[in-house]
């Protein structure tokens, strides 16, 4: 029996994940999304054009492989039919290879009218959500009151709807929150409501399956499967910076619920992670950058939210966080992202522990909202160009010296690097 392997980011996400998936994708059978939504932006760049999916996984370009939205998704269908559309003018028929799990819940468009609201009452205090309604529809989840994709298929599922959106515009009356007048994707919330159900129909075209059943038996049959993960380990709503985190698992443990796998069927690991950190919204960041080179950093990286076009915050390679994401997730092999973004640094910065109420740490306290100083260790920069190198022996050797001493530090080899946005600017590395 084959194993599923497992990709997932090891910061706040955006760390190229989609990517490595579409990188490695020949190399598997089923590519499977076992958490998030929509607030996910995978941006894949090839034949000289980028594309950026949000719910549909990133192995959908390679038409013989079959790709699986899984029981810990959740699905806007408006945002869903317009990936399908914008799939269609690439010429590619998504409902050829994917499939969608009978349990992935559904966003409704009330959901992004409270998560408006939330975020609104907050004021002073607010976590920076890209308002898709991601936590109000895991709160639905978690409190029994969702509606699921294979309500879908049920005679009665508008009679489900508006029972739960009645219950959703109550709560919108609380806050005095004028959802009639709020829009939505440029669009009124009626208009937006209206396209929503109409999408209904586009989802019906695809193969809806109960994924738990027909992932266990891709494995029985030495089917190849890597999971796919979406935002990163430092936002996971239990082990993140909270309350500045997403509602789902982003780690390891999410693949077994998210997709209805076994533990002891968890294959590789491989973490994915930026040569330097960024984060966008609210939230710790403690080696975050509020000078020139952080805006170096942030212009020469394009560091800008696929999903909301935020600009987001820069800042050094923190290894504390990494080793702490490396932990948590079992990782056994790291890819490192956007080494190309430092071509033009003489100098280079990684924190390797922290000053935290007098004392040097290496672990992230409860408390992340206090204030930390990182301590940094730096590194001459290569300053050249790396994107046309294809071998890692042909790397500048101050650019060895950087992936070595974070390899040696964090103890878990490093076995890719991303050296530019097309899938063909990667160097594999062997790896004793």
């Amino acid at each position: 029996m084959e194993r599923i392997d497992v990709l997932l980011g090891l910061q706040w996400g955006d760390e190229g994940k989609g990517k490595i998936v579409d990188v490695l994708t020949p190399d598997y059978d089923v590519i499977a999304r076992f958490q998030g939504g929509p607030n996910a932006g995978h941006t894949l760049e090839f034949d000289g054009i980028k594309h950026v999916l949000h719910t549909i996984p990133s192995g959908i370009f390679h038409t013989n492989k079959v790709n699986v939205i899984g029981n810990g998704v959740i699905i806007d269908l408006f945002i869903f039919n317009k990936e399908v559309n914008k799939l269609k003018e690439r010429n590619i028929d998504a409902t050829r290879n994917l499939k969608i799990s009978k349990k992935t819940h559904l966003i409704l468009p009330t959901h992004r009218l409270l998560d408006a609201a939330y975020e609104k009452s907050k004021e002073g205090s607010k976590i920076g959500s890209t308002l898709k309604g991601i936590g109000p529809t895991y709160t639905d989840k978690t409190a029994r009151n969702g509606l699921r994709v294979g309500d879908l298929l049920t005679p009665d599922f508008i009679k489900k709807y508006n029972e739960l959106k009645s219950k959703h515009i109550d709560i919108l009356n609380q806050f005095n929150f004028d959802y009639l007048n709020h829009t939505l994707e440029n669009l009124s919330f009626n208009e937006y409501e209206q396209q929503w159900l109409n999408a209904i129909d586009v989802i019906k075209q695809f193969d809806i399956i109960d994924s738990e059943y027909y992932l266990n038996d891709c494995l029985q049959n030495n089917k190849k499967i890597i999971a796919e993960g979406a935002q990163g380990t430092l936002l996971d709503v239990d082990f993140g910076s909270y309350p500045f985190v997403t509602s789902s698992n982003t780690t390891t443990a999410g693949v077994c619920t998210g997709l209805g796998i076994a533990p002891n069927k968890i294959g590789k690991v491989l973490g994915v992670f930026k040569a330097y950190c960024t984060r966008v919204g609210s939230g710790p960041f403690p080696t975050e950058l509020f000078d020139e080179v952080g805006e170096q950093l942030r212009i020469e990286g394009n560091e800008f939210g696929s999903t909301t076009g935020r600009p987001r915050r820069c800042g050094w390679l923190d290894l504390p966080s990494l080793k702490y994401a490396i932990m948590l997730n079992g990782i056994t092999e790291l890819i490192m992202t956007k080494i190309d973004v430092l071509n033009t640094f003489p100098s280079i910065k990684v924190c390797d522990k922290y000053s935290y109420d007098n004392k040097e740490t290496e672990i992230i306290p409860f408390d992340i909202n206090k204030e930390i100083t990182p301590l940094y260790k730096e590194f001459d920069g290569w300053q050249g160009n790396i994107n046309h190198i294809s071998t890692y022996n042909e790397f500048p050797e101050n650019l060895k010296s950087y992936i070595n001493y974070v390899e040696s530090a964090v103890n878990v080899p490093i076995t890719a690097i991303s050296t530019g946005p097309n899938r063909n600017k990667t160097v594999f590395r062997n790896v004793k």
